[in-house]
């Protein structure tokens, strides 16, 4: 009977669950068993999960995360913003004072758990070597 790990080295037939692998990616949990810690440092993912052995080392969630977080982030802070402004009678200087310090302590809080789920997304759809057949790159790469 294969393991778990030799599941994980030739390819699983299984489908795998959309919503819980992103949840657990959010937690920055492993997307697989969402016990094991996903990151090892800030954005820097484990290259295996300590608990469940899933490879972890191949994800490319590139820039998506940070487009993430700017459309999200975008839409309550210049809302905010905008709303702020017609309420409060204050010069730019305290409006600066207020939205820039808090635009970057949101973004800085929502960029690791936004690429947690990205790479639960990834892994749920066996994309970018999740599918334990290598990675999908022509030859020229």
């Amino acid at each position: 009977m294969a393991d778990q790990s030799d599941h994980q080295r030739y390819g699983d037939k299984r489908e795998r669950a959309l919503m819980p692998a992103i949840i657990n990616g959010l937690k920055c949990r492993c997307p697989n068993c969402g016990k094991g810690k996903l990151f090892g440092r800030f954005l820097k993912t484990v290259d295996a999960c300590a608990e469940c052995g899933t490879e972890i080392h191949h994800h490319r969630a590139d820039d998506l995360p940070a487009y993430l977080v700017i459309l999200v982030l975008g839409h309550f802070i210049v809302g905010g913003y905008m709303a702020g402004a017609e309420l409060m009678d204050v010069p730019d200087w305290v409006h600066l004072a207020i939205w820039v310090p808090l635009t970057a302590i949101a973004a800085f809080a929502m960029i690791q758990p936004i690429k947690g789920g990205v790479v639960g997304l990834q892994w749920a759809l066996k994309m970018h070597g999740f599918d334990g057949k290598g990675e999908d790159r022509p030859a020229d790469y």
